[in-house]
């Protein structure tokens, strides 16, 4: 039975995006994994895309094909089909490709620190800015350094430290250990945003000893992109910002914080309020009538964004009438 399960989520219209990202995963100098590829009911097969690879690492691929579920469904799939054997888990999303010692580094440090959650960084173009590596946490926040070559950091509050600024992670530098995939999973109903930041905080809360490397461990790609392909401008806006509020207060209600990290959670939700108020002020401008359906559901879960939405008439209320001051 293979060391580690690499899970890789499929929904892409466009062909050869992963089949580049598998042909990463077998350029890997750690070699003892088995490949389990979701097709989220993917508009184009994920058979398609392994006609290209050798006959050789066909046979360590299983793809498992499912009704569209989101990319959190798809993962949740992977990880029931994991062998009890498996030492370890890794995800790869199917447009992104990893770097060639990212399992080795993974796996040869989850070993050596006895951990059981790590994330090493990512590289990506200049759409990807609000992405920060490992030594960016290192500057800012108190870590104990467990190796130099590549750096492994221990951060004794990497709860906090995400709830802060999660840029620094992403899903296709996380690998989990033996004692910890079998127990956590996505919330695949917020499909459009934030399923990923609740599993990382999941993860983190009940790991035994997460831990962070520096080393480039995937390279950004292009392909499908749910989250960052909705504007403020799509009717998906206000479903993604909600989602967004819903993933922020299971985390809230979930497991207990203390007054710095509360006061994050609830800044993150307020921004979710208002850049949903915002949206729906715009369509109003446009002559579109507002998502009432949607806005009475987050009210009845929120009732804060009630109050957000007359405060923010009363500003709109009060700017015009400053602006009319002069003239009158």
């Amino acid at each position: 039975m293979a060391v580690c399960s690499v899970i890789i989520p499929f929904y892409q219209k466009q062909p050869e995006i992963l089949s580049r990202a598998l042909k990463s995963v077998f350029a890997q100098t750690f070699q003892d994994f088995q490949v389990l590829v979701v097709d989220d009911a993917s508009p184009l097969p994920a058979e398609d895309e392994l006609a290209g690879l050798a006959a050789e690492d066909r046979q360590r691929i299983e793809v498992i094909r499912q009704d569209n579920s989101g990319p959190g469904g798809a993962r949740n799939t992977g990880l029931d089909h994991v062998a009890p054997e498996t030492r370890f888990v890794a995800f790869l999303d199917s447009d992104d490709e990893w770097a060639p010692h990212h399992l080795e580094n993974a796996v040869g440090a989850m070993t050596r620190f006895e951990a059981d959650c790590y994330w090493d960084a990512i590289e990506g173009g200049s759409a990807f800015y609000y992405h920060f590596g490992m030594a960016t946490v290192e500057e800012k926040t108190p870590t104990t350094r467990l190796s130099d070559d590549p750096v492994v950091l221990d951060v004794p509050n990497l709860a906090g430290v995400m709830l802060q600024n999660w840029s620094f992670m992403h899903m296709s530098c996380m690998v989990l250990g033996g004692d910890l995939f079998p127990k956590v999973r996505f919330e695949p109903s917020l499909r459009l945003a934030a399923e990923d930041v609740l599993f990382f905080y999941d993860c983190v809360r009940n790991a035994r000893h997460p831990i962070l490397c520096d080393a480039a461990g995937a390279y950004r790609g292009e392909g499908l992109n749910i989250f960052h392909s909705i504007d403020n401008s799509s009717p998906l806006f206000l479903r993604q910002q909600f989602n967004t509020w819903v993933a922020l207060d299971n985390l809230a209600r979930r497991f207990d914080h203390n007054a710095e990290d509360r006061a994050s959670i609830d800044s993150y939700k307020r921004t979710a309020r208002q850049q949903a108020l915002w949206s729906q002020a715009a369509q109003f401008k446009r002559r579109k009538a507002p998502q009432w359906s949607l806005l009475a559901e987050w009210i009845r879960r929120d009732p804060k964004l009630l109050t957000s939405a007359l405060e923010l008439a009363a500003g709109k209320v009060m700017g015009h009438g400053r602006r009319a001051a002069p003239g009158q």
